[in-house]
Protein backbone atom coordinates (compact mmCIF):
# COMPACT_ATOMS: atom_id res chain seq x y z
CA UNK A 1 0.00 0.00 0.00
CA UNK A 2 2.91 2.33 0.72
CA UNK A 3 3.93 1.83 -2.90
CA UNK A 4 0.65 0.87 -4.60
CA UNK A 5 -1.22 3.93 -3.35
CA UNK A 6 1.72 6.33 -3.75
CA UNK A 7 2.30 7.13 -0.09
CA UNK A 8 6.08 6.93 -0.53
CA UNK A 9 5.78 9.87 -2.96
CA UNK A 10 3.41 11.84 -0.72
CA UNK A 11 5.79 11.60 2.21
CA UNK A 12 8.83 12.35 0.05
CA UNK A 13 11.30 10.65 2.36
CA UNK A 14 14.87 10.54 1.14
CA UNK A 15 14.90 6.73 1.22
CA UNK A 16 14.63 3.90 -1.28
CA UNK A 17 10.94 3.22 -2.02
CA UNK A 18 10.98 -0.22 -0.38
CA UNK A 19 12.86 0.87 2.75
CA UNK A 20 10.75 -0.13 5.77
CA UNK A 21 12.80 1.72 8.37
CA UNK A 22 13.96 -1.48 10.05
CA UNK A 23 17.43 -1.02 11.48
CA UNK A 24 17.58 2.75 10.99
CA UNK A 25 19.87 4.71 13.24
CA UNK A 26 18.50 7.37 15.56
CA UNK A 27 19.99 10.02 13.27
CA UNK A 28 18.22 8.57 10.22
CA UNK A 29 14.90 8.38 12.06
CA UNK A 30 15.36 11.98 13.21
CA UNK A 31 15.39 13.14 9.60
CA UNK A 32 11.84 11.90 8.99
CA UNK A 33 9.44 14.83 8.77
CA UNK A 34 5.85 15.12 7.61
CA UNK A 35 3.96 18.07 6.18
CA UNK A 36 1.00 17.87 8.57
CA UNK A 37 -0.89 15.77 11.06
CA UNK A 38 -3.43 15.28 8.28
CA UNK A 39 -0.82 13.51 6.21
CA UNK A 40 -0.23 11.03 9.03
CA UNK A 41 -3.91 10.49 9.77
CA UNK A 42 -4.60 10.07 6.05
CA UNK A 43 -2.01 7.32 5.87
CA UNK A 44 -3.36 5.75 9.06
CA UNK A 45 -6.90 5.79 7.65
CA UNK A 46 -5.77 4.15 4.40
CA UNK A 47 -3.85 1.42 6.27
CA UNK A 48 -6.77 0.88 8.64
CA UNK A 49 -9.26 0.50 5.79
CA UNK A 50 -7.03 -1.91 3.89
CA UNK A 51 -6.33 -3.94 7.03
CA UNK A 52 -10.02 -4.32 7.85
CA UNK A 53 -10.82 -5.34 4.27
CA UNK A 54 -8.08 -7.98 4.39
CA UNK A 55 -9.15 -9.37 7.78
CA UNK A 56 -12.83 -9.47 6.79
CA UNK A 57 -11.88 -11.60 3.80
CA UNK A 58 -10.22 -14.32 5.89
CA UNK A 59 -11.87 -17.61 6.71
CA UNK A 60 -11.12 -19.84 9.71
CA UNK A 61 -9.06 -22.08 7.44
CA UNK A 62 -6.82 -19.16 6.41
CA UNK A 63 -5.42 -18.76 9.93
CA UNK A 64 -3.77 -22.20 9.73
CA UNK A 65 -1.96 -21.42 6.47
CA UNK A 66 1.85 -21.46 6.82
CA UNK A 67 3.28 -18.04 5.99
CA UNK A 68 6.89 -18.46 7.14
CA UNK A 69 8.80 -21.74 6.95
CA UNK A 70 12.05 -20.29 8.31
CA UNK A 71 10.96 -21.12 11.87
CA UNK A 72 10.54 -24.41 13.69
CA UNK A 73 7.66 -24.87 13.90
CA UNK A 74 6.65 -22.94 10.78
CA UNK A 75 4.60 -19.81 11.43
CA UNK A 76 0.91 -19.77 10.57
CA UNK A 77 -1.01 -16.69 9.49
CA UNK A 78 -2.87 -16.72 12.82
CA UNK A 79 0.37 -16.66 14.81
CA UNK A 80 1.83 -13.94 12.57
CA UNK A 81 -1.27 -11.76 13.03
CA UNK A 82 -0.98 -12.09 16.81
CA UNK A 83 2.69 -11.12 16.54
CA UNK A 84 1.85 -8.03 14.48
CA UNK A 85 -0.92 -7.05 16.90
CA UNK A 86 1.47 -7.43 19.84
CA UNK A 87 3.99 -5.17 18.11
CA UNK A 88 1.29 -2.60 17.37
CA UNK A 89 0.15 -2.59 21.00
CA UNK A 90 3.72 -1.98 22.15
CA UNK A 91 3.86 1.07 19.87
CA UNK A 92 0.56 2.33 21.30
CA UNK A 93 2.10 2.04 24.76
CA UNK A 94 5.20 3.94 23.65
CA UNK A 95 3.05 6.71 22.19
CA UNK A 96 1.02 6.92 25.41
CA UNK A 97 4.23 7.17 27.42
CA UNK A 98 5.55 10.01 25.26
CA UNK A 99 2.18 11.78 25.50
CA UNK A 100 2.35 11.52 29.29
CA UNK A 101 5.88 12.96 29.32
CA UNK A 102 4.78 15.90 27.18
CA UNK A 103 1.70 16.55 29.28
CA UNK A 104 3.66 16.45 32.52
CA UNK A 105 6.24 18.85 31.08
CA UNK A 106 3.46 21.32 30.25
CA UNK A 107 2.00 21.17 33.76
Amino acid sequence: MWLTQGWEKRFGLDLPAKDTGYGHTTAKVGKVRVESAGQLTGYYDAVHDQTLAYLRGLTAKDYDRIVDERWDPPVTLGVRLVSVLSDDLQHVGQAAYVRGLLQSAEA
